[in-house]
């Protein structure tokens, strides 16, 4: 999304920043930049009494923070106050590296100010300014990546020569990320800049910092700066993202000082104004200031923040946003945006004991997967893709270009990847519990999924699947969910994984075509098996078949039943018209399950099967038919497929997709890890 400013209002924006400068002099408050204050009005648990014994440990947090911030040698502190919950309060500041003691010390005991004075009794506040960060909450955040909350500024001109700068600001950010993201700086903080020189001319100077929180870890805090990174909209000469956990900012001009302990330079022209602030009125006394004098400086500086204020509204009022469609093949023709989590073949080749049987952990129609340890003690699972398979470097580097911008908790973490001469491998985070065909269609392991982890499976694949629909930057269609493709965590929680086959949606695109369709059969939906047409309602019959699975344990390609049923959907079809729905469930479930909410269930897994794709909800109104068990649903219609035999649809797949590729028929281990089993197409 690119902000686009006319020419008069890039005019006036100028006057209004010049305006301001002049008020942001050395010893002023700190700038403010954004606030997260959650509604108490929606969760009275989320607010604290005064003088109750949650008050009393915020103002010792606030204290020892203030005392602490002017040592700390990283610009950081962390502290918990308070030892039984929920009047734990915890807490930290973050000083911004490029700036002394001094000024961190004065910006966290104002922060500790504001925070109390804008969020009244609210348990969790984060605050921002140019010069620090302050953030507590009733539950732990230490050590933890948060990117729940961001806020992004930019610069409305942008650059002339969008090839050059584009290059020139991703070898920037890549270096500042590499070096914050090391455990070498202890600060988590990093600048660099490219500027012109007679050697090596960028036409466009750039300045760049980075930062996280000192306590995550390498990886944590590469993940957040790139996600920061993949914000950026193009060819814009100056942005800012901050997160709770990290913050990322580059210029056209040097707007961090060289050395530790100069006052912060005036601020860029991506910063919002200031919050009002109350009023003191100081009245001359023996030896102060008279009150001409403080006029004369009250006076300007509240008209020029007053100007710069309207004239923020004026230009946000005026400027327009376009949106850039990203095509078919677009995404991952610059790997460079993510080659700061690139890994060498020699690390990999350790990690999993040169790709021995002994760590293979799996196989699909792209290759193996492998358990690996990493010099750092973390565990992983490495997928090696086959030099043979369908997979070729477009649909690698859009795996890899689009995980990595992907941050859910039902979705699979891309940790990194490996890119030498034929190699191409995926590195995901390990997941200890397998693949949920695994535990469904093992009749050894049916038993170790109750009812209450099968419905927390669909809920969270179906928040997984929101997200990719409509939650994330950019609109996913998944096109091959199934049951090999969820893997689950210690927790049993749901993670989508595989995105091989995904394809990115423009903004405002609904629906697209294609002569190549790719996935499984028995989740693909009618009009992509026999038109090729696939979009977000492809993706809600693939959930509803894996609901039908789930709830029956069975495998929908590969159920028969002499009674008329060829398949899963007609089955459930079958029970469902006569009344005998509960009939579909897995006999393991027989004394654990709730009848009310597998009915409903199997209810939302039929309408997402229907063959009408616009008779199908999408995934935000599934996710809610989910939660709210008093909502009222639709009746259902015969599902796509239904009456037809499996030879017929068979057949038609195979004459629209070529390229086949197969699995082994070897048993899921630890972690399938986005191994695309592509049968019977």
């Amino acid at each position: 999304m690119n902000n686009l400013l006319p020419g008069k209002a890039k005019f006036v924006y100028t006057i209004c920043l010049l305006s301001l400068i002049p008020v942001i002099t050395k010893g002023a408050d700190p700038f403010f930049l954004t606030l997260d204050c959650p509604d108490t009005t929606l969760n009275t648990t989320s607010t604290y009494a005064p003088n109750s014994t949650y008050h009393t440990n915020l103002n010792t947090l606030f204290s020892v923070l203030s005392s602490h911030s002017n040592n700390a040698s990283n610009g950081f502190y962390n502290f918990s106050a308070g030892s039984s919950p929920p009047d734990v309060v915890y807490g930290l500041f973050l000083c911004r590296g490029d700036l002394s003691a001094a000024t961190c010390h004065d910006c966290v005991v104002y922060a500790s100010k504001a925070a109390v004075a804008q969020c009244p009794t609210s348990k969790r506040v984060s605050i921002w300014y140019i010069e620090c960060m302050l953030r507590y909450s009733n539950a732990s955040i230490f050590s933890t990546v948060d990117t729940g909350y961001s806020r992004m500024w930019q610069n409305q001109q942008r650059v002339t020569n969008t090839t050059r700068f584009t290059e020139i600001l991703g070898e920037v950010m890549d270096d500042i990320v590499n070096q914050a993201s090391s455990s070498d700086s202890g600060k988590k903080f990093a600048t660099g800049e490219a500027t012109n020189s007679s050697l090596r001319p960028v036409l466009q100077p750039v300045y760049g910092i980075a930062q996280c929180t000192p306590d995550l870890s390498d990886l944590d805090c590469n993940g957040c700066l790139q996600k920061g990174v993949s914000l950026f909209p193009e060819a814009t000469i100056g942005v800012r993202v901050v997160f709770p956990s990290c913050n990322i900012q580059y210029e056209d001009f040097q707007f961090y000082d060289a050395s530790v302990g100069g006052a912060p330079p005036p601020p860029s022209p991506l910063l919002p104004p200031p919050p009002p602030s109350k009023t003191t009125t100081n009245s001359p006394g023996k030896g102060g200031i008279s009150s001409q004098v403080i006029t004369a400086i009250v006076v300007p500086s509240g008209v020029a923040i007053i100007l710069f204020i309207s004239c923020f509204c004026f230009i946000t009022r005026r400027a327009k946003r376009k949106y850039n469609s990203l095509k078919e093949g677009n995404v991952g023709d610059d790997i460079s945006t993510v080659q700061s989590m690139q890994y060498d073949l020699s690390t990999v080749q350790a990690a999993t004991n040169n790709f021995s049987d002994n760590n293979k952990i799996g196989e699909g129609g792209f290759g193996p997967v492998y358990k690996g340890l990493l010099p750092n003690g973390q565990e992983v699972a490495v997928k090696r893709l086959s030099r043979t398979s369908g997979q070729g470097a477009i649909e690698f580097k859009n795996e890899v270009i689009l995980v990595a911008k992907l941050q859910h908790r039902n979705l699979v973490r891309l940790l990194g990847f490996c890119l030498a001469g034929e190699e191409k491998i995926l590195i995901y985070e390990f997941v200890p519990n397998k693949s949920l065909d695994y535990f469904l269609f093992e009749p050894q392991e049916q038993v170790k999924l109750d009812w209450s982890r099968r419905f927390k499976i669909i809920s969270g694949v179906a928040r997984g699947m929101l997200y990719l629909h409509e939650d994330s930057r950019l609109r996913i269609i998944h096109r091959d969910l199934k049951a090999s493709n969820i893997l689950l965590d210690g927790d049993m929680n749901a993670k989508v994984s595989d995105f091989g086959m995904a394809r990115i949606f423009g903004v405002d695109q609904t629906q697209a075509s294609t002569s190549r369709v790719v996935g499984t059969f028995g989740y693909m939906s009618p009009e992509y098996v026999m038109h090729g047409q696939f979009s977000d309602k492809s993706d809600v019959f693939s959930f509803g078949v894996l609901v039908l699975e789930i709830i029956s344990g069975k495998k929908n390609n590969k159920f028969y039943r002499s009674d008329g049923a060829a398949d899963l959907l007609s089955y459930a079809w079958m029970l469902w018209r006569e009344g005998m729905a509960l009939d579909l469930i897995d006999p393991t479930l027989e004394s654990s399950h709730s009848r009310n909410e597998v009915t409903r269930c199997i209810h939302i897994a039929l309408l997402c099967v229907q063959d009408d794709r616009d008779a199908r909800p999408s995934m935000a109104t599934v996710v809610l038919m989910l939660n709210s068990p008093s909502a009222d649903l639709s009746h259902p219609q015969q599902p796509g497929f239904c009456g037809r035999t499996t030879r017929t649809v068979s057949n038609t797949v195979q004459s629209l997709e070529s390229d086949q590729s197969t699995s082994k028929s070897i048993p899921w281990s630890a972690n399938e890890a986005s191994s695309t089993e592509l049968e019977a197409r």
